[in-house]
């Protein structure tokens, strides 16, 4: 998805990925998420922030999440699970913070939530960027993503990338508040002739009923959902073109501006379950491959 512009509530530009991705679970995650919405305590004008020593003592860190598979979402038998969820047990057990606590919320929430003290770290693989990058301060990526599309058997109609889908005249659909609209837009394809659908189960289902041409995705996200289609699959990655350059997306955790003890502390532990391999075993369950590891710094994708 290209970048959000400004508070992710607005309407300015489009999100990552839909606000609407997960909602097969939202009875179970809207109660989870009552449980868990009280206001955490405002941190202290200490510099770098206090937070880290006030989890330490309390013993449990609240996590926003949104309820998107597979980054971050309550699985049937009520449990926290996801990429960001899984990291963040690893990493806080590492700074000794025992216990992780879920407070559920709305992706395009997650910011203002984590700004109005609702919870203590976004854990939802969320993209890192400019925007974004001015309203909280993020560790560096656990994961790079690209591009794919969901296209029928055989890709009859040859569609690798948004040039072809233009090219082609292909008719061409994506998730609401995906950053395939402006990737797709940023092409040449015009914006009202984008079939705008739920989310990639949703695109799916467009592909295999012949209303469109391809849906575009994630790469992991489109791999996943074409896995028991007879009739779908999913084409090789690619790298979306943002002002004529490719563009690769990664997502990692974000903390209120003032936390940055705890955001150095976060990457101290990234950077060592990055090199011993560890990140990629905790990653691997949920589809991730060795293709979305990084090197990436949240550095060089705040400045764009």
């Amino acid at each position: 998805m290209a970048p959000p512009l400004g508070n992710d509530t607005e309407k300015r530009g489009p999100s990552r990925r839909s606000l609407l991705a997960g909602a097969s679970l939202f009875g179970t995650v809207g109660a989870l998420g009552a449980a868990g919405c009280s206001r955490v305590a405002t941190a202290a004008g200490t510099d770098g922030g206090d937070l880290l020593d006030r989890l330490k003592a309390q013993g449990v860190v609240r996590l926003g999440i949104a309820g998107e598979v597979p980054f971050g979402y309550i699985d049937r038998n009520g449990e926290l699970t996801g990429e960001a969820p899984e990291l963040a047990k690893a990493v806080f057990k590492r700074l000794g913070v025992d216990r992780v606590q879920p407070v559920p919320t709305e992706f395009g929430s997650l910011i203002p939530g984590l700004n109005s003290q609702q919870f203590d770290v976004v854990s939802a693989g969320m993209y890192i960027n400019p925007e974004r990058c001015e309203q909280v301060i993020f560790a560096d990526p656990d994961y790079r993503m690209l591009d794919a599309f969901i296209v029928r058997k055989g890709n009859p109609k040859g569609l690798h990338d948004y040039d072809d889908v233009v090219r082609k005249k292909a008719k061409f659909a994506t998730g609401t508040g995906y950053a395939e609209i402006q990737y797709a837009v940023e092409a040449g394809y015009k914006e009202s002739d984008i079939l705008i659908v739920p989310d990639q189960v949703a695109g799916l289902n467009a592909v295999e009923a012949g209303r469109v041409d391809a849906f575009a995705g994630t790469a992991l996200t489109t791999r996943e959902v074409v896995k028991k289609s007879g009739k779908a699959e999913s084409t090789k990655p690619f790298a979306p073109l943002v002002k004529g350059e490719p563009h690769v997306d990664g997502g990692g955790f974000a903390f209120r501006s003032p936390e940055t003890r705890l955001r150095d502390a976060f990457n101290v532990e990234l950077r060592k379950l990055k090199e011993s391999g560890e990140l990629f075993r905790i990653l691997r369950p949920f589809g991730f491959t060795k293709a979305e590891m990084t090197d990436m710094t949240a550095k060089e994708l705040c400045r764009g």
